[in-house]
């Protein structure tokens, strides 16, 4: 069912389709045209018989008529004439015909009954065996009425045989047509997949990346050869001006460094003068400013797409374990329980430390925003597409229309602000998801707070794996433990 619908949405389907229906219509019409003017000419014919013979009859001599009758009667070999001289009262007295047909008017004109005429030379006189036939009918001068009618079996035949025509035309162009179209569309739609999965690396940020470019000159290599320029002019821009932002953070690194140290020496020189607290709020300031520019540089850092090609299996419960227990004795300062909930997970391709580096910004905000008394959870869990692991805590949550600006460098929401901190943490995380080619999703907490969500990608498994399997569901035993102890401490 999904190739014939990729087939459907190619462009190229879609006008060999339109072009089929339009000649299915215009082979209708021009069929249609022909079997109305060869009917027409043909029933022109048949009155032209008909008149002649019904001129000839009614010139006979009336004693000679009934003889003229019979003998025109038994001269239609192939039965399709049909003549008949009844009296007035509409007794039969000639012809084939056993009785005057039903709706005939004697007015000498040609008229078309549907039903037929009856005839004594066909068996089987019933209105279903019948065809129509073309009739004209004139009363004579002594009362007496003859008929002369004509079958319109040929004419039926005729525009059997056009629609049959119709018919096989249509089939053996469409259906052909339908064949070669989707055979046709096959070419274009794997490119256009080839270009989709070579945009998917630009859509994650790796703007070195190109479209492919066939050779062949047509649209799709016209088109491609834009959007590839557009990339290049794009990539331009964007490096110098990552350039420009890292080397002033770089660059500005080394004088506040030295300005640090001049500062601090001055402090351990002012001793306990009113000076020294004054230095000291510039010393912590200065601090300020070089973790920032720290986390600058480390999320340039993290942006080089070419890390993950050190990447590899990674234990996930593992490190998940470590920023639990990293994090713990801060959470228990904060007067805060720090649940984990780690069931069986697979391993996922990536960066160990990396991978701690963003659970740990994770959980730390997460405890920063938490008033005492509340709860962080790091819970994870198996999901089709590989391991799922949700940060949630009790803080004042993230307001849905800043939950996608969070993640951009020096964002600082509302209930942030007055929250000491560069706002480069989430900035940190989002990049590293990027590297690895996750998925980060920002919601609400469970009833309130902020709830994180990172899905990873499984990696492929590997011979290890029931071993694997073993050695998680040791460090979730382990992790539940240390859950109950300080749970209950």
């Amino acid at each position: 069912m999904r190739p014939l619908v990729d087939a459907w949405r190619s462009t190229t389907s879609r006008l060999i389709l339109i072009y089929g229906a339009l000649f299915a219509v215009w082979s209708v019409l021009l069929l249609g045209a022909i079997q109305w003017e060869s009917t027409r000419y043909l029933d022109h014919v048949v009155d032209q018989v008909l008149q002649q013979r019904m001129k000839y009859l009614v010139g006979e001599e009336r004693a000679q008529l009934p003889r003229t009758v019979d003998e025109a009667s038994s001269l239609d070999r192939h039965g399709i004439m049909a003549v008949g001289l009844f009296d007035a009262a509409g007794r039969r007295l000639a012809g084939n015909m056993t009785r005057v047909p039903a709706g005939l008017v004697a007015d000498g004109r040609l008229q078309e009954l549907p039903d037929g005429v009856p005839r004594a030379d066909r068996p089987g006189d019933a209105v279903g065996a019948r065809v129509g036939a073309r009739v004209v009918a004139q009363r004579l001068d002594d009362g007496s009425l003859l008929v002369v009618a004509k079958d319109t079996t040929t004419l039926d035949g005729f525009g059997a045989i056009i629609r049959r025509t119709l018919l096989w035309g249509i089939s053996l162009t469409m259906i052909p047509g339908l064949l070669g179209g989707l055979w046709l569309s096959r070419g274009p739609a794997k490119r256009i997949r080839a270009i989709q999965r070579a945009t998917e690396p630009i859509r994650m940020g790796d703007l070195t990346r190109r479209l492919p470019v066939s050779g062949r000159g047509d649209e799709l290599d016209v088109l491609a050869g834009i959007v590839n320029a557009m990339l290049g002019e794009i990539e331009r821009l964007m490096s110098e001006v990552k350039g420009v932002c890292d080397n002033i953070a770089h660059d500005l690194r080394t004088p506040l460094t030295r300005l640090r140290a001049r500062l601090y020496r001055a402090q351990q020189q002012l001793d306990a003068r009113p000076e020294a607290a004054l230095v000291e709020a510039c010393v912590a300031d200065i601090d300020a400013v070089l973790a920032r520019f720290r986390a600058l540089l480390r999320v340039s850092e993290l942006e080089d797409r070419h890390r993950n090609a050190c990447f590899s299996q990674v234990d996930l419960a593992q490190v998940l374990v470590q920023v639990h227990e990293f994090y713990a004795p801060l959470a228990e300062d904060h007067g805060l329980r720090f649940e984990l909930e780690l069931p069986p997970l697979a391993p996922v391709h990536g960066d160990a430390h990396l991978l701690f580096e963003a659970f740990a910004n994770l959980v730390g905000n997460a405890i920063k925003f938490t008033p005492a008394g509340g709860r962080v959870r790091l819970h994870a869990r198996m999901e089709s597409a590989g391991p799922r692991v949700d940060v949630l805590d009790d803080g004042p949550g993230i307001p849905a229309d800043e939950r996608e600006a969070v993640t951009r460098r020096f964002y600082r929401g509302d209930n942030s602000r007055s929250t000491p901190g560069s706002g480069l943490g989430l900035s940190i995380v989002h990049a590293i998801v990027r590297l690895h080619g996750y998925a980060l999703e920002i919601g609400e907490g469970e009833p309130l707070g902020t709830r994180i969500t990172m899905h990873c990608h499984a990696a492929e498994p590997t011979a290890t794996g029931p071993v694997l399997g073993q050695s998680l569901e040791r460090i979730g035993q382990k992790s539940r433990e240390k859950m109950k102890i300080s749970s209950s401490a």
